[in-house]
């Protein structure tokens, strides 16, 4: 039986669906977060995260009044402690409606017009502010993950023996050390599948934390191949990573920081970040939340 999050999900996705070149705000599906996180002990009152969505969509189009169309990637963020999510097919062909659209004399005002449509649209759609920027030629590139090492160098992974690819916490291991230390680690090789349609989605994790705990990088890296026959949304992936590494970490003094960079897939990609709420990591991921630049879309992948 279908529950809420499924029902709400499967509205477009999996389904033939007539689009439209005008404006048309009746595609946005919100998705509820709360189920998922019912089922991995995420209690929404004291969530043990805070956090943000990142949204890329490098296909947005538009024209002017006068027919001359442009186009440009958009970039939308917005907090992890929102209620809903919105659905990804439904925001495709959302924005699409506005390809024929007609806006403004010019470029630069047709994109002024279009950013607050689209902020207030979605901003109501999902109850929380939605902060929102068109990324141009001149847009700032920024690099933010050159101290992160990919955790395969840390193992024999010619003799790694990988057999769970259901997710499976009980294959993390941790040992503890006799100091405080940090540990920057990437994954690059993470798969999940939509929870709706079964198409699967590739991304790169990254991982940081600081702790006495030491999670042996063998068993993260089994931990993190379990993922492969999942079906889970991208934003419950990462929240789902999070938690379990959260619960290995014992002092309430340790910092935890998961960031899911999937890639592109129908012209968006969604980058969900979570961190503890002490996480001192984060002036380092200061332009994670300055949707003026590429941040966390930055890197080569």
């Amino acid at each position: 039986m279908n529950n809420i999050t499924d029902t709400a999900a499967s509205k477009l996705l999996g389904k033939k669906i007539e689009g439209c070149d005008t404006y048309n705000p009746s595609f946005l599906v919100a998705v509820p977060r709360t189920e998922n996180r019912i089922r991995y002990n995420i209690d929404e009152n004291n969530m043990p995260f805070d956090g943000f969505d990142v949204w890329h969509a490098y296909e947005f189009s538009s024209m002017t009044q006068n027919g001359l169309p442009y186009t440009r990637v958009l970039k939308l963020k917005y907090s992890c402690c929102s209620e809903f999510i919105v659905e990804s097919k439904s925001l495709k062909l959302y924005l699409n409606s506005f390809n024929m659209s007609r806006y403004g004399k010019n470029i630069k005002e047709s994109l002024n017009i279009c950013a607050k449509v689209i902020q207030k649209d979605l901003s109501e759609l999902l109850k929380t502010e939605v902060v929102l920027f068109f990324l141009d030629v001149d847009t700032e590139h920024t690099k933010i993950f050159d101290g992160f090492k990919n955790v395969l160098d840390f193992v024999d992974s010619d003799n790694l023996m990988i057999e769970n690819f259901k997710e499976s916490p009980e294959l993390l291991e941790v040992e503890e050390t006799r100091e405080i230390k940090e540990y920057f680690l990437n994954f690059d090789s993470l798969r999940s599948n939509c929870r709706v349609t079964h198409q699967p989605d590739f991304g790169s994790a990254f991982i940081y934390y600081k702790s006495k705990q030491h999670i042996k990088e063998s068993s993260l890296i089994r931990y993190l191949c379990s993922f492969r026959c999942e079906y889970h949304f991208h934003e419950e992936c990462c929240e789902m990573v999070y938690k379990r590494l959260f619960d290995l970490l014992d002092d309430e003094n340790d910092e935890l920081m998961v960031c899911i960079l999937y890639t592109r897939r129908g012209g968006i990609d969604i980058c969900p970040i979570r961190y503890s709420k002490n996480c001192q990591i984060l002036p380092v991921f200061k332009d994670l939340s300055d949707v003026t630049k590429y941040a966390i879309n930055s890197i080569n992948r």
